[in-house]
């Protein structure tokens, strides 16, 4: 009986040896498998310019570019925290202001430069990745 259990015990221990996968072998693949993400996301960065889907809040449009430019100046001196882009939207030169991932957030600056800008209003846009 002894030598039963015995061989039972060694053949367990000979099969469950080699059916046990190598760690290296594991640590290999996961670190391919990060490789081949980080690649994805290289080249999404590249075909988007880095650009996502958000919000920004319009402070201006009007036909007059020197006026656009003007009203971004101003935004700038006080707001220097804040990024401000201008843009051409046939036939009006635009001032947005912000890169916002959520609606909400873009509403805590509208409130904020509401005073300033009582006619800005938020809109959906393409933003820029916010540096940390």
């Amino acid at each position: 009986m002894r030598y039963v259990l015995f061989l039972i015990f060694l053949a367990a221990s000979f099969f469950g040896a080699f059916s046990q996968e190598n760690p290296n072998s594991s640590s290999i693949q996961t670190s391919i498998k990060v490789r081949a993400l980080q690649e994805k996301k290289e080249e999404f960065h590249k075909r988007t310019n880095g650009e996502s889907d958000g919000y920004r809040v319009k402070i201006h449009f009007s036909a007059d570019k020197s006026k656009a430019r003007e009203v971004q100046a101003k935004f700038l001196s006080k707001y220097d925290d804040v990024p401000a882009y201008e843009d051409y939207q046939q036939p009006n030169f635009v001032i947005n202001v912000g890169d916002f991932k959520t609606k909400l957030e873009a509403y805590a600056l509208l409130k904020k430069i509401k005073e300033d800008y009582p006619y800005a209003f938020i809109v959906k846009s393409k933003i820029r990745p916010t540096k940390v």
